[in-house]
């Protein structure tokens, strides 16, 4: 089986390299020629196009950033549909519309081509650590003919139906992440603003009710020590979050919180915050409260 991937960012790269090691021929294509030059070291080959990478694919994998990257890059003239043979199969790992996904679904299947929506979490660290949560949408006969592929980097891996369903499971998951991201932020940033000890106030909070993934993630690794370096980025969960409330909508839902979480991370990006890490969010929070959750 040779696999085609598209989109060797932060994700990518490492997925690409897991492939590898788990003994798949890997050819790879990335816009930008330097993000593929350590994964040709690692093994991979390089294609000098989409179409190249479609026509000698019997698997076609992408990560990329945006439902936009993902329309050009399957539904494009030199895109993946119009030159990929018929039976490949087609994996796409990132977090778009339900919507984007059934269009590119309907697209492929017209030229006898399958596609999965298959988007992740548990970020970089969990593609290193092979324990990547993985949900799936598509036929399901794809999903079982693929399988070893989403068990190269995932854990936790779940085919939830039709085209869609993967795309959905994780817009719901993203709504929380943000969601959860600015009610930890707002309830760090208040403890600050009356002078409780952020560390110990954490240590508390851990331990308690209120504790959440997402507070247990910003305050250990990102805010207390003041190190912002992403892992996800501002901008990526405000895309997921706007997405998200868009389903929500289409559920049938009038007020949600996601509009908050939607506004903050809005504004973390009018501050310049949108390539740092998700946990930024609380920065303009601090600054309007003029405090600094740290260590002490």
């Amino acid at each position: 089986m040779r696999i085609g991937f598209i989109g060797t960012g932060v994700m990518g790269s490492r997925m690409v390299k897991k492939l590898l090691h788990a003994g798949f021929s890997v050819g790879v294509y990335n816009c930008s020629p330097e993000k593929v030059a350590d994964l040709l070291k690692s093994g991979a080959e390089s294609a000098s196009s989409i179409k190249e990478l479609a026509q000698h694919s019997d698997v076609v994998c992408s990560c990329l950033s945006m439902p936009q990257d993902c329309i050009d890059v399957y539904l494009g003239d030199d895109g993946v549909i119009k030159h990929a043979r018929e039976n490949t199969i087609c994996i796409d790992f990132a977090t778009v519309g339900a919507d984007t996904s059934t269009m590119i679904f309907k697209e492929a299947a017209a030229k006898g081509i399958r596609y999965l929506d298959a988007p992740v979490s548990g970020g970089p660290e969990g593609v290193e650590q092979g324990s990547l949560t993985i949900m799936v949408g598509g036929d399901k006969a794809s999903y079982d003919k693929t399988s070893e592929i989403f068990k190269a980097f995932g854990q936790t891996i779940q085919y939830l139906g039709p085209s869609g369903s993967g795309s959905i499971a994780k817009l719901i998951n993203q709504y929380l992440v943000a969601v959860h991201s600015v009610a930890a932020s707002e309830a760090m940033v208040a403890g600050a603003a009356f002078g409780l000890n952020s560390e110990q106030l954490y240590e508390l909070l851990k331990v308690s009710y209120g504790d959440s993934r997402m507070l247990e993630r910003h305050m250990e690794q990102y805010v207390l020590d003041r190190s912002f370096e992403p892992g996800g980025a501002v901008k990526y969960v405000h895309k997921d979050v706007a997405l998200a409330n868009v389903l929500f909508r289409q559920a049938g839902m009038k007020s949600i919180l996601g509009d908050l979480a939607e506004s903050s991370f809005s504004n973390a990006i009018h501050k310049g915050l949108a390539d740092l890490d998700m946990s930024a969010v609380i920065k303009p929070l601090e600054e309007e409260c003029n405090v600094v959750v740290k260590r002490k």
